[in-house]
This record gives structure tokens, sequence and C-alpha cells, in this order.
């Protein structure tokens, strides 16, 4: 069994008579994952001007754990591409995940990629993916830029179905307004896909890869502002319609029929906004034709936010309430209750019948109200006697507490306390440490931080690869501990949990230590009893079996667990 890492994973697919471009956006390092695209296909669709052919450079040799500027850990390799290579890594100066570009120094295209990288961080506009690094080191070029995990890529937005009306509007409004304004600052992007757009789970639309992309692969165009333009036009299209405006699929859109030319989306699918369709018309190149032939052709992103300020507000739509189920008169006497009249008609509740007028029935009134008059009286007198004894017990109950010398009530369990924890170390009993730089999280009051351990591949049971792993827990003066809370990361089989008492925050091994208790869990907590009382000031959470989970943002599938807070009580 070995500890998992997270290698280098080459991306490009050479199947087919035509290379794939390496699924080179899917998940490249802006938190999102996206699907695979043709390079040539994309770049035609969009007519964002040619690749500029270079004699490809031999990538760095980098791997999973790999630091850059003694700052930036590389984790995961998302895009292996013509000499580059992108990276999901962790910036453990600011504990963040961010996404790095990496290059040869002496790759052809790296001058341009550290230009394009610097200008894109001079902009400083919140509605694109930030480039937060630029640097070249040792031999390297390296772009570190933004993680969105809670960002979805255009693409897969529009694999259910077409944008709602309004979302289209508010995606072509945000996406044109700013590229007008990365275009009054000499910034084009020419690789604006359905890949590069992604929306926040705020609502809001961001772009990334602004000049950095097209530098990487070597796009240029004479007429940038014109490419961009069309660029969000064929998005525009492609939210009303579901399908790529050209005749070539991309993107994981079809494209449309061949021979039928560029056709307004409203005659390619039902219920499409006229308004907005006219918008994507005149935005794509089409010779200044729209779908009327009444409007100009917008050739620059200003002039297309122009036109969409000249259109009718599209407002949200209103939020459906459900009417509340209609009044049922019921009739519970007759045995229907809760039963629909047959005819549809509210039914009349009945007469209720006269009261007793006859001899007979005054004489079984009277009757009825001596039995209760009686029953009244009963009734009060036993109360009355029942509250006297109960008040003769009550003296007699003082009395007794009053002169019992050895009354033993005031003898009560002291309550547990929640014993604060001053400081933790990672304890490593054999081969690497997991992530010593986190052992705080286990204690800061956040459930949303933890400290996790690397991925294995066997298991549940470590050994006899690795005794355990865990972290010494400092707790300011020798404590009785009683129990310790765990919260846990991953449920599923299964982690054991064992508890142990040192004598230092480093500990020189488990023989040393004494086992204060144990416990199994297949949830996301464990608490730990102590069976086995002592006093200490340092005791040690150590996990010796991990479940089984899936691949996520930091690590790979495997045998792996993290804790999120740890409370000792005593």
């Amino acid at each position: 069994m070995a500890e998992r890492s997270t290698a280098a994973v080459d991306v490009a697919d050479n199947s087919g008579d035509e290379p794939l471009t390496a699924k080179a956006d899917q998940s490249t390092a802006d938190g999102v994952a996206q699907n695979p695209e043709r390079d040539t296909e994309s770049d035609k669709a969009q007519g964002s001007g040619g690749i500029e052919e270079t004699e490809k450079a031999s990538p760095p040799e980098l791997h999973s754990g790999h630091k850059l500027a003694r700052r930036y850990r590389l984790e995961e390799c998302v895009t292996r591409l013509d000499g580059f290579s992108s990276w999901r890594a962790v910036d453990e100066k600011l504990r963040r995940a961010v996404g790095v570009h990496i290059l040869p120094a002496d790759h052809a295209r790296a001058r341009s990629v550290l230009a394009a990288a610097r200008s894109s961080a001079l902009l400083g506009d919140p509605r694109f993916v930030q480039v937060l690094d630029a640097v070249e080191e040792n031999d390297l070029v390296y772009v570190v830029h933004e993680w969105l995990p809670d960002a979805t890529e255009l693409t897969a937005l529009l694999a259910p179905g077409p944008l709602e009306v309004h979302d289209a509007y508010q995606m072509v409004s945000q996406i044109a307004s700013a590229m007008a304004a990365a275009h009054r600052e000499g910034l084009a992007h020419l690789r604006l896909n359905p890949n590069a757009v992604l929306r926040t789970s705020s609502g809001q639309w961001r772009i990334r890869g602004l000049a950095v992309n097209a530098a990487l692969r070597g796009i240029s165009s004479d007429t940038p502002q014109r490419a961009d333009t069309e660029a969000i036009g064929a998005l525009l299209y492609a939210a009303l319609t579901q399908r790529w405006p050209y005749e070539s699929d991309a993107f994981g859109l079809s494209g449309l029929p061949k021979g039928v030319g560029l056709i307004a989306p409203d005659q390619v699918r039902a219920g499409v906004h006229r308004g907005l369709s006219e918008l994507a018309m005149r935005a794509l190149a089409n010779d200044g034709a729209t779908a009327s032939r009444h409007e100009s052709a917008c050739t620059t992103p200003e002039e297309l936010v122009k036109a969409i300020g000249e259109m009718p507000r599209i407002r949200p739509p209103e939020p459906a309430f459900t009417a509340p189920p209609e009044y049922q008169r019921t009739t519970y006497q007759q045995g229907t209750y809760g039963r629909p009249s047959p005819s549809g008609a509210t039914q009349v509740p009945p007469t209720p019948p006269p009261p007793l007028q006859s001899r007979t029935g005054k004489a079984l009134k009277w009757a009825v109200s001596a039995l209760l008059i009686a029953a009244l009286g009963l009734g009060s007198w036993q109360l009355a006697d029942a509250l006297m004894d109960q008040g003769n017990k009550s003296e007699d109950t003082k009395q007794t507490q009053t002169t019992d010398g050895n009354d033993k009530t005031g003898d009560k369990t002291k309550p547990l306390k929640t014993l604060a924890i001053q400081g933790a170390k990672e304890f490593v009993a054999k081969g690497d440490p997991q992530h010593p730089n986190d052992v705080d999280r286990t204690y800061d009051g956040n459930k949303s931080t933890y400290w996790r351990t690397s991925s294995f591949i066997g298991g549940p049971v470590l050994a006899p690869y690795k005794p355990g792993v865990g972290i010494v827990y400092d707790l300011g003066s020798v404590q009785d501990v009683s129990t310790a809370t765990i919260g846990l990361y991953y449920s599923g089989d299964h982690t054991t949990v064992q508890l142990y008492a040192t004598n230092s925050l480093s500990p020189s091994s488990l023989d040393s230590m004494t086992q204060l208790g144990t416990v199994t869990t297949t949830g996301t907590s464990a608490t730990v009893k102590v069976t086995k009382h002592v006093k200490s000031r340092y005791v040690l959470v150590w996990l010796t079996a991990l479940p089984h989970a899936d691949s996520d943002q930091y690590s790979d599938a495997g045998y792996k667990q993290a804790i999120t807070d740890v409370k000792f009580m005593g």
C-alpha cells in the first residue's frame, strides 16, 4: 500500500483524425469543470484568428507537491497542452486555492504570456477572474490566478437546456459591459467561448482568461474588438437556443444544419425573446444583416452595450405562489367528514332538533340537573380532602429535611466543562507528515475548516504502511479528560479514532503513551469516552483506519479523512 499522489495528468486526447485540445479548459485552475473542445473548430467558429505555428518546447518536469516560490504547492494537473500545463494549487501563505499556468522560460510564447498576464492584472475589474501573480523564475514562467470553486461555466448551464430569458439578458449585459471596459484599456480576450464564461453562486457572471488564454495558444487578431463582439453574439445565441451558431459542433452544443446559413435564434427555437434574438444577430458576423434587416450590426462591445441599453428592460419572472386549497365545509355529524359534496354545491348544515318541551322532557332535565349538582358536590369534597392530605405530607417532609443531619441530596455529580486547547502539533510516527500547517483549523471554532490526511490506496486500516496519523493537543495544564468529540469530514466504512495521554507536544513514540479510549464510527463525528482516567496536559487524537471517499477539490479518491473540530470535556 502506498500513499496516493495527484500526479500530473496528460489530458490530451489523440484519438480520431484530429487531436483534441486536451480538454484545455477543463477545470482550468478556475475551479469549475469544462467539456473538451477542438482548438481548430473553436477558433474557426469564433473567427478569433489563427494559431501561431511554433516549435513546441518540452514541458517542465513537475509533479503534485512541487512548490513554486516556496508558496504555491501544486495539487493536480488539469491541462497539459502544447508545451504548457495548468494546475490547481494551494497558496500556503494565504491558505486558499489558486490556479497556475506554467511553461518553460524558453517557450516561444513565454514573453507574450507574461506581458498579457501583467496587463490583465493591472485591469483589476472584478468581472474578470483576477491574475494574482506573473513570475519568471528558475527557467519557468508561471501565472497565478483565482480559483472559483463555487462557479459554474456556461457549458454546464446549457447542458439541460437554454437559459431563461432574464438569465440570458443578464449574461449578455454583464459580459458585454465587462469586455467594453477591457477594450477601453487595450485588452482583448480572443477566446471568449462558453468555457470561459462562469456564473457564481451569487448570480454574478465572470470571465476567465482575459488576454492570457489567447497568449498561451498564440492566438491574435487584426480586429480584436470585432472578434470579441462576435464571440458575445455566439454566447447569446447559444444561451437562447442551446445551439452553436455555426455548422460545426462545439462546446457540447450541436451546430446549425448545413446549408441553411446563419438564421435568427427565434427561427431555431420557438418562444425565443424577439429583442434578444435580434441582438444576437447584430453581434454575429453577418454583413450587418439582422432578422428584421432594419438595425445596423454591432462591431464593438461598446456598441453592443449601447444596443442593450436601448432595449426594454427584461425583468425577472414573478415568483409563483401555489394557491391554498379551497375551504370545504364538512358534515362530521352525518358521517361524511372530509368527503366532498357529490353535487359540488355547499351543503347547508341540518336544522338542530327542537328542545324537549313535553312533560317527560322537563322531568328528564330536572333529573340530569340534580345528578350534576350531586357530582359537583362530591368532587369538591374529595378535592378539599386531597389538598389537606397533601399539606400534611409536605409539612412532614419539611420537618424531616430540617432534622435529618445525614442528608445526601447536596452531593450532586460535578458538571463537565469544555477544556480550552492552547496549541496543537501533528504527530508523525512513520513516513511523511500529512498537513502540519493546518492543525490549528481543528480548534478554530469554524466547522468549515479542517486538517486532512493524504489519500491512501489501501485501507481502511492504515497499517502496516503507517501505524496511524493524528494530532497532539496542548490543554495548557494537567487535566482529567473524560470525553473527546471529534468532527469528521468524510463518512463511510469506517473511521477508527484512538485517544492517548502523552507527556509532551512532540512525543517520541506511541509506546511512551497511555491509551485512554477508542471508538469506530461510520458517520461524520466520533465521541471517545475515556475508559482509563489519567491526568495529562497533552492528548493525542490518533486515526488508525480511514473511510474511502471520492476525489474532491484537494485530493484524489482513496482512503482518507479530515478533522473539522475537536473538543475535550473534563
